[in-house]
């Protein structure tokens, strides 16, 4: 294996749970990586080596952790983290950022969040399968969104599973049904004018909690999800269609040419233009 890989998963219709990047690295002695906010959860798992999380509460107050090889760490979406390989053991390690839906449960059943964001498996021969799983992930750049989406599953999984401190589901929450519900109405108005206030409507919640309600759930604002929603739709459209980029703007909501190109470059990083000259699908 290279030192380091990394791939980008670019379809986003899976809501419950989505991968968005993965990756390998074998680091260089004091490699960093920070300070640097996410949007997603990010889960590294150390193979070799160690290095040093440096990692930010709500109020700024940094936590630091040594961490080697055999455990992992989590980076929550929201909050600054920096993180460096050692001196003389430079660590070596694989990881998967993901989200949806289901994102924050996951991450709670593996009884981990940003504070307490170190992993550990129950036993090494745990953690050696879990890092299999992860490089399984990241050797299948070739594979299809739905087989991607499997090896995520599997590797969450046993993140779960193995863990040293995993929790027992809590079901029928009323905020997951709330979020459910909100998500349901995102999915049949994406192509509306609709706002956070209008879903808080049909929620039948006040917006201000509403929002709490849908983050703690979902990891994002409402706002936040009906953008990437609306931008996976408009990402579709633009390698399935040939409509013009201002038709397909407006049939996902963004009659207005300009405000689409820089809600889908705050997502995809590129202009709607570039991504279909990259992705494009070809008539045969």
């Amino acid at each position: 294996m290279t030192n380091h890989l990394f791939s980008v998963f670019q379809d986003e219709r899976f809501m419950d749970l989505t991968i968005y990047q993965y990756g390998y690295e074998k680091c260089d002695p004091l490699h960093s990586f920070g300070p640097y906010i996410r949007n997603n959860y990010l889960f590294h798992y150390v193979i070799s080596g160690k290095g040093v999380l440096d990692a930010s509460d709500e109020k700024g107050n940094a936590s630091y952790y040594d961490i080697s090889a055999g455990s992992g760490f989590l980076i929550e979406p929201g909050y600054v983290n920096t993180y460096y390989a050692d001196h003389d053991e430079p660590w070596e390690y694989v990881w998967v950022e993901f989200g949806g839906l289901r994102a924050k449960e996951c991450v709670e059943l593996a009884g981990i969040s940003h504070k307490s964001p170190i992993y550990h498996p129950a036993a090494p021969e745990y953690g050696e399968l879990i890092a299999e799983r992860m490089l399984t992930i990241v050797k299948s750049q070739n594979a299809s969104s739905m087989e991607l989406i499997g090896h995520l599953y599997l590797f969450l999984d046993y993140l779960i599973k193995y863990s040293a401190y995993k929790k027992q589901l809590q079901g029928g929450k009323l905020s997951e049904f709330y979020a459910r519900e909100a998500v349901v109405y995102i999915e049949h108005n994406y192509d509306k004018d609709i706002t956070v206030e209008d879903i808080a409507k049909k929620c039948q919640l006040d917006r201000s909690y509403f929002g709490k309600v849908f983050k703690k759930v979902v990891g994002q604002s409402p706002q936040e999800f009906l953008i990437r929603y609306r931008m996976a739709k408009a990402a579709d459209a633009l390698i399935i269609e040939n409509d013009s980029i201002g038709d397909i703007g407006t049939a996902v909501g963004y009659p207005n040419l300009l405000h689409f190109s820089r809600a889908f470059k705050s997502v995809y990083g590129i202009s709607p233009r570039e991504y279909r000259q990259k992705n494009k699908i070809i008539d045969r």
